[in-house]
């Protein structure tokens, strides 16, 4: 096995300490002991996009807000599928995140975050959702992992009920809240559900290839 390549390390305001490493062509970044992202597991970051615009499929020029931006594989697969009038919002609240995608990691990020359609916004997501009214058309949260959070207890007030309403706020009508998560979790969709959102939950794998550990996708709509 190859050995495991140290490439940087990040401080996350309010939480704790992440590390990126590299072995041979595979990346992961991990917190303490938890690996919290892997190159190799692509597919349900790939999916929260693709389900995601197929929602809202009708739109000529859709706003779509993304928060966290991780190892760009949600960005990346959105990217794909939008037209040449949609936008991307990127609220990534890490600025060694966005460093180390267009430095070690930049062939994953494909030249994703020079895209015209894209803006970067160094920002906590809930801040920047709760600065909008009627602004995305999609919100998708990959933020930490999930409603049962690792990275920082601040980006625990996402998933309450008041973190919910202003994520209803800041979507037009018909709009789509898709929220990933590494696990299920019936307490946090009943608490969708109380916000006044029709909600639908999904089961995808963390690998393109259909396998891998299982993860959830909320459709918020």
């Amino acid at each position: 096995m190859k050995p495991l390549e140290p490439l940087g390390r990040a401080q996350v305001p309010g939480g704790e300490e992440l590390r990126l490493y590299r072995r041979g062509d595979d990346f992961m970044i991990q917190l303490d002991r938890n690996e919290l992202m892997n190159s190799r597991m692509s597919g349900s970051e790939e999916a929260l996009a693709v389900m995601s615009i197929a929602r809202i499929a009708n739109r000529a020029a859709p706003h779509l807000l993304i928060g966290g931006y991780g190892m760009g594989f949600t960005l990346r697969a959105a990217l794909a599928e939008l037209g040449e009038k949609a936008r991307v919002t990127v609220a990534e609240l890490v600025p060694e995140i966005i460093a180390w995608a267009r430095g070690p990691m930049a062939a994953l990020t494909a030249g994703g975050l020079d895209d015209g359609r894209v803006t970067v916004v160094q920002d906590d997501v809930g801040a920047v959702i709760a600065r909008g009214r009627a602004a995305y058309d999609a919100i998708l949260l990959d933020v930490d992992n999930g409603p049962d959070g690792l990275v920082r207890e601040g980006n625990d007030r996402l998933y309450t009920r008041a973190g919910l309403q202003a994520a209803r706020a800041a979507l037009r009508p018909d709009g789509v809240l898709a929220i990933w998560s590494a696990a299920p979790d019936a307490a946090f969709a009943r608490r969708l559900r109380a916000t006044g959102f029709e909600v639908e939950e999904t089961i995808v794998r963390a690998r393109s290839n259909g396998k891998g550990p299982r993860h959830v996708i909320w459709f918020a709509q």
